[in-house]
């Protein structure tokens, strides 16, 4: 057995269990979790000579699986909207940003139903601004009005929850409640 081979037999002994709960998480129906499973272990099997550094394997796999996740709702694009969940970044992701993750659940609940939907179908199930206006059966204007306005009250919401620290990238460093129940220090 050469060495790639032996690699990828431990990388799908380590993340196989990972991957399906993961998968499970989104997708809610066992079959369709195992064949996207085996999808996204086909996909590194294909790519794992892409990877650069191996200190982000775990993350790198964890975008395959999101993509998949993606691609399956996009072919299924006319089943009913599964329960809205925050997805869980299993990667290189630090602390501040999954609980700020976390808090961000009750604020999606809490936008109004058009808005909510427009996100949840944009941001968490990979709808293009033109899918969601067919599916909406709204203009494409309409569409990304639609999705630019929910993400603004979605901003607007944290920001004033949290002061939040942003690196040169746009991805959060740091952050510290004002006085809100999303973060973890001010919840009664």
């Amino acid at each position: 057995m050469n060495d790639n081979t032996q690699n990828l037999e431990e990388i799908y002994l380590q993340f196989r269990g990972k991957i399906k709960d993961f998968i499970l998480r989104r997708v809610h129906d066992e079959q369709s979790a195992e064949d996207i499973v085996q999808d996204v272990f086909l996909k590194i099997h294909n790519r794992i000579n892409t990877l650069r550094d191996e200190r982000k394997l775990e993350s790198w796999i964890y975008q395959i699986a999101r993509n998949a996740v993606m691609d399956h709702f996009r072919q299924r694009k006319s089943q009913p909207i599964p329960d809205t969940e925050i997805p869980e970044d299993n990667g290189d992701e630090d602390d501040s940003f999954r609980e700020v993750a976390y808090g961000l659940e009750p604020m999606l609940f809490a936008l109004p139903d058009h808005y909510r939907e427009a996100l949840v179908l944009t941001e968490f199930q990979g709808f293009t601004q033109k899918e969601l206006a067919e599916k909406l059966g709204i203009s494409l204007s309409g569409a990304k009005s639609r999705v630019q306005r929910a993400r603004a009250i979605l901003k607007e919401e944290l920001l004033q929850c949290c002061h939040f620290e942003f690196d040169r990238f746009g991805k959060i460093v740091d952050y510290y409640p004002v006085a809100c129940p999303c973060c973890p220090e001010t919840r009664q």
